[in-house]
């Protein structure tokens, strides 16, 4: 009998005590939290040129509320939940059917970029809307982290390994909604771009916003003369005020339930 189930690159565990670490780095005053902004204003923006008003919304990923509260200051009613919650909200598999619903809205942020089984979280998306509903998914796509991957390739010499996600870009996007039945699909991308004085920094802002990773299968710990190839390597890219540049494509994917 054939094996249908996806492979198994991400591991569940992993993602989950990466996101608990995410919430305790939150509670710092100074924690970056750039990219779900980003998302947020994006969603917001989106609800608004769409004059969307649901009544009814499940908000996936949102750790800072201030989506969930902009929804509720409107009158809607509101779902909270995460692959990892800790004291709040509902703890969710996305790639399992979901337990409640349906929703006007699904806004998923930042998380679809780890599971092992995205055509499936996209299914079981389109299955929590009411008729009519709108999805709403941002994440991390290709073209991210274009320096990290340099580092780590110079890190690593003649033998590259995986040390960071595989990642989505538009085209597949596209065909991806296709595939799982969202009406009317939209997929486009953005790009943020900020700047790091060192390699140290750039990866205590990818753990504190939950983009660490998470792969089943992880590289080998990097030896002090492997760290000392990426430090140089990632160095190398830096600007006039010796500040390295690092991007991040941030891709959405929306539709409807008719």
């Amino acid at each position: 009998m054939a094996n249908n189930a996806p492979p198994r690159i991400f591991s569940p565990s992993r993602r989950k005590a990466a996101r608990l670490r995410m919430r305790q780095m939150q509670a710092a005053t100074d924690a970056p939290r750039y990219i779900l902004d980003d998302m947020v204003e994006d969603v917001q923006e989106r609800l608004a040129f769409l004059r969307h008003e649901p009544s009814r919304a499940l908000v996936i990923g949102d750790w800072s509320g201030e989506l969930t509260a902009a929804l509720v200051a409107k009158g809607c009613l509101v779902t909270n939940a995460d692959v990892a919650t800790g004291q709040e909200g509902t703890e969710l598999d996305e790639e399992q059917p979901y337990p409640f619903g349906p929703f006007d809205l699904v806004a998923s942020l930042g998380t679809l970029d780890t599971v092992n089984d995205l055509p499936g979280a996209l299914v079981h998306i389109r299955n929590a809307l009411a008729p009519g509903g709108l999805a709403i998914a941002s994440f991390i796509g290709a073209g991210s982290l274009l320096t990290l991957r340099g580092a780590m390739l110079a890190a690593d010499e003649e033998r590259p390994a995986a040390r960071i996600h595989p990642m989505v870009d538009v085209r597949s996007g596209g065909q991806l909604l296709q595939r799982v039945g969202w009406a009317q699909p939209v997929v486009d991308s953005r790009t943020l771009t900020a700047r790091f004085g060192s390699l140290d920094r750039l990866v205590e802002d990818l753990r504190a916003q939950g983009l660490s990773n998470v792969l089943a299968s992880p590289g080998p710990i990097l030896t002090r003369a492997m760290r000392d190839r990426a430090h140089a390597a990632f160095l190398e890219a830096a600007d006039a005020d010796g500040r390295v540049p690092e991007r991040f494509e941030i891709l959405t994917l929306s539709g409807w339930r008719i």
